[in-house]
Parts: C-alpha cells; structure tokens; sequence
C-alpha cells in the first residue's frame, strides 16, 4: 500500500501533465469537464458607452495603425533616412502595428456584441503574442539607446560600429528574447487544467488573470511570471537608466550647435521609454491583484502607446518631418499626372 501511495506521489511529481488530463481530481477540482472558451468582462456593461468606445476606438486603432505604417513608408522611401537610428525606428513601428493588432480589433468587434468570448486557443494566442511584442519593444528600446550612446559618445566611430549587419543582429536578438520570453510563459500556462471559471476581467486574456482561474495551487507559477517578466522588464529597464543618464551627461559636456538637436531627440526617446514602462512598474508592484485602474493600464498599453509613438517622433524630428512632407508632395504630384 505505501509502496503503491509512493508510485503514485513520484507520477504527480514527474508526469503532472498527465493527472490534468485525467478524469479523477486535480486538488479537488474535477478536470471533466475542460474549459473550451472564456468569457470576457471587456471594459463596461452598458450598451450606450459600449456603442460610443466602439467608436472611439476605431479612430485610436486606425490612427495607431496608419501612424506607423506611415513612419515605416516614410523611412523605406527616403534615401536621408537610410540611417541606423531611423532603422531602429522603423522596427520599433512595426512592433507597435503588431502589439496595437493583437487585441485591439477583437476588442472593437465585442463593443457589437453581448456574449464577449474567446476559445482557449485564442486565449493563449493572446497572451504569447503580448508578451512576444511586448518583450521585442523593451529589447529594442535598450537597442535604440545603444545606438543613441554610440552616436554621441563615439561620433567618429558611429558608422563603424552601428553598420547595417549590427543593425540586423540587434532587431533579430530583440525578437528572439521576446519570442523566448512569451514562450517560457506559454509552455506552463498551456498546461494548466482549466475545468471551472472561465470569466477573465478585461477585454483579452492577460496572463495574470488566466492563471488563476486554474483549478489547483497558483502561487508557484505567479512567483514564475513574476520572476520571468520582471527580470526581463529590470534588467531592460536600468540598461536604459544607464545609458540615458551617461548621455544627457555627455551632452551636458558638449557645448555645440548640435547639442538642441541632440536633446530634442533624446527626449523623444526617453519620453516612449517613459510611455512603457510607466505603466510596467505598476502592474509589477502588485502583479496578481485587481484594481479599477488595470483596465485602464491595458487599454494605454495595448492602444494609446503605440499611437503616441509616430507622434511624439514626428512632433519632436525635423528630418522625419520633413521626410513626410516630401512624401507627401511626390504622391500629389503623381496625382495631378494622371
């Protein structure tokens, strides 16, 4: 008999995949009947401020995407923008049309409708494809402050050290951390016996909140993600603490006419720094608790950060403006042509 309790207690330990997919108890919970699909809060029950955030968020969603993208055109297009920071640049759009589309239009689509759900293969496609971009975004980051380091502190040995192969490397390691990152959450969290609530409080599945709508003990995997997300998130964070405060030291030094042009880059740069992991810092100070202002956290994440990205680097960058405008009168002229 102890020797059976003992075979059995190693199973647990060593093969706990396959108790969940087993029909008996899984710390008291029955796994019989499989959660298929989750149902989501979204961000309010009334159908009138549904109606008007469908709205609302349709601009948002289209300016965030047409921003971007009109940052990434303007940057191919124009041979003065052929450079490593504007390289840079043009990634860091692309992440934000991506992280701006994982959620956002399923997010307008469920304003219309009165059942807000989303199938457990959804589900977890959301929550990989956060993290996927939001990890890619914070590498990036430290990588356009690399670059903004070489510039200033090393200007003669800019356009040696920043070539296009560094270039590419810093992007493709950018991705690779982040599809690591979203991985190691997605390979415990696909895992877990999901057989009782199904109601996630926001309008897509955030990590936090699926985890601990399983059926057994919780605390082990939070203290994972937290240890995960926030090493990643402090690590990327101080490199660019670092970084900018060795530079705005260095331009403090440096007395010349491309010192303005300098610092109002710089604050373009640290102003998005600010923008992500603003709200970052406080979702890690209290990870797994729920407070009226998380849907809020989300919503400037998933929306407002990526559409105020391409504006505060066209506001604050005569060169990207300018590019604009060219852009602009080379597509009327090749209107009035026709």
């Amino acid at each position: 008999m102890v020797k059976s309790l003992f075979l059995i207690h190693l199973n647990y330990l060593f093969f706990p995949l396959d108790n969940f997919s087993s029909p008996d108890l899984v710390n008291g919970w029955s796994n019989k009947s499989v959660v298929t699909e989750f149902i989501l809060l979204g961000l309010s029950s009334s159908w009138r401020l549904q109606v008007f955030l469908f709205f609302i968020f349709s601009v948002f969603y289209g300016a965030a995407v047409l921003g971007n993208i009109l940052i990434i055109i303007t940057v191919i297009t124009d041979s003065h923008l052929h450079s490593p920071m504007y390289f840079l640049l043009s990634n860091l759009s692309f992440i934000d049309v991506c992280q701006a589309t994982f959620a956002t239009p399923k997010m307008i689509a469920d304003f219309l409708k009165e059942h807000k759900t989303i199938t457990f293969q959804g589900c977890m496609s959301q929550i990989f494809f956060l993290h996927v971009f939001g990890g890619s975004e914070m590498v990036l980051l430290v990588a356009m402050a690399y670059d903004r380091y070489i510039a200033i502190c090393k200007p003669l040995h800019y356009m040696t050290i920043m070539n296009r192969r560094v270039c590419t490397v810093l992007v493709g390691v950018s991705w690779a951390i982040g599809i690591s990152h979203s991985a190691s959450h997605l390979a415990f969290t696909v895992n877990l016996p999901f057989c009782g609530p199904n109601r996630v409080d926001n309008f897509f599945c955030d990590l936090p909140l699926v985890i601990k709508l399983a059926c057994l003990d919780t605390y082990v995997f939070e203290i994972l993600v937290l240890t995960n997300s926030g090493l990643l998130s402090l690590t990327c964070f101080l490199l660019l603490l670092v970084s900018y405060t060795i530079i705005l030291a260095t331009v403090h030094r440096q007395a010349s006419d491309g010192t303005s042009k300098a610092l109002s880059t710089l604050s373009a740069h640290i102003t998005v720094v600010l923008l992500f992991f603003g709200p970052l810092i406080f979702i890690y100070i209290w990870p797994f608790e729920s407070f009226p202002v998380d849907k809020f956290i989300s919503v400037f994440f998933t929306v407002f950060t990526p559409l105020l990205n391409p504006m505060i680097y066209t506001l604050r960058n005569k060169d990207i403006k300018e590019a604009m405008r060219k852009l602009r009168r080379r597509h009327v002229g090749s209107k009035q042509g026709f």
